[in-house]
């Protein structure tokens, strides 16, 4: 009865699989990237919240990004970077712990198309219909929007999550770097037709809704730049847009490459490197992309570091 309780309660998670001879240069690449994921989310969030200039409706929203990149690194590097040096039958979990690692890894997954969705409209309210974006984009609108993006992201995990722990177990091996829906509706032995059926409708949705909307408000816009002659709002544009556009594109490749591996087994170990890869490139592009590419994020970091400079 004890072996079928620990059994049960407590899983084996595959983690990442290195030789004895990377365990410590995996660990500093993961431990310097984690790092720099970290100061630079971190840093644009306290950038935008300190400085009176970039206090606008689209920096607000922005916010959601490094935020959401900053909870889906740390819900799996760190366990990652603990399992390294873990021989592989001892890398231990408990359910609940694999449970809400799940949860959030999918919460992150969803609030990825989610957030970049709201910043589309936020770019096609100021570029087509630019008279009325003070009065449409308020702080109430923005509240709202960011409470929607986050909303629907809880909501649909939530019902991903609740149709998988309601199922009984007899497996308690996690055949994944970390706990995901489909590792964890894989331990049980009951049918989970319904599970595989919820996640292909639900995956469906996200990435329809999500590059449609994209695909139409940018349409939109690419059409107001085309009829006007006003060569600023042309500029502006170009500069806003492309920096979303090449966000979200980033998100959305390294998101389908792990989801399409999923459908070949004989590929099963680039899909657990694609899965690791979408909670470390796009978090650590992100900053980058969005810091370099606008202008008042990147002037208010020359003045910084130059002060800097002066005073040293």
């Amino acid at each position: 009865m004890d072996n079928l309780t620990f059994t049960n309660s407590i899983l084996l998670v595959e983690g990442l699989t290195v030789t004895p001879q990377s365990f410590y240069p995996v660990f500093i690449l993961l431990l310097l990237v984690y790092v720099f994921i970290m100061l630079s989310n971190i840093g644009l969030i306290i950038l935008i919240s300190t400085e009176k200039n970039l206090h606008h409706p689209m920096h607000f929203l922005f916010c959601n990004l490094p935020l959401n990149d900053i909870m889906g690194t740390t819900v799996i590097l760190p366990r990652l970077m603990h399992d390294i040096f873990r021989e592989t039958s001892e890398r231990y979990i408990s359910y609940p712990e694999c449970v809400v690692q799940a949860y959030f890894v999918h919460v992150f997954t969803v609030a990825c198309h989610y957030v970049l969705m709201i910043m589309a409209f936020d770019r096609y309210v100021a570029i087509c219909n630019p008279l009325r974006y003070t009065a449409i984009m308020t702080n109430k609108m923005v509240v709202k929007l960011s409470a929607s993006a986050w909303g629907l992201s809880v909501f649909m995990v939530s019902i991903l999550l609740g149709l998988t722990i309601r199922l009984s177990r007899c497996r308690s091996k996690i055949e994944n770097p970390f706990c995901d829906n489909a590792s964890l509706f894989k331990l049980s032995c009951e049918n989970v037709v319904v599970n595989n059926i919820f996640g292909i409708v639900y995956t469906v949705i996200v990435f329809t809704f999500s590059l449609g909307s994209v695909f139409i408000t940018y349409g939109k816009i690419a059409t107001v730049c085309i009829t006007s002659k006003n060569k600023s709002l042309n500029s502006k544009a170009i500069k806003t847009c492309g920096t979303h556009i090449a966000v979200y594109i980033i998100m959305f490749v390294s998101c389908a490459s792990f989801i399409f591996l999923h459908r070949f087994p004989e590929y099963s170990e680039n899909r657990k490197l694609a899965s690791i890869m979408f909670h470390i490139v796009p978090p650590g592009l992100n900053p980058l992309v969005y810091g370099l590419q606008t202008k008042e994020i990147r002037q208010k970091f020359v003045n910084i570091w130059c002060r800097q400079k002066l005073n040293s």
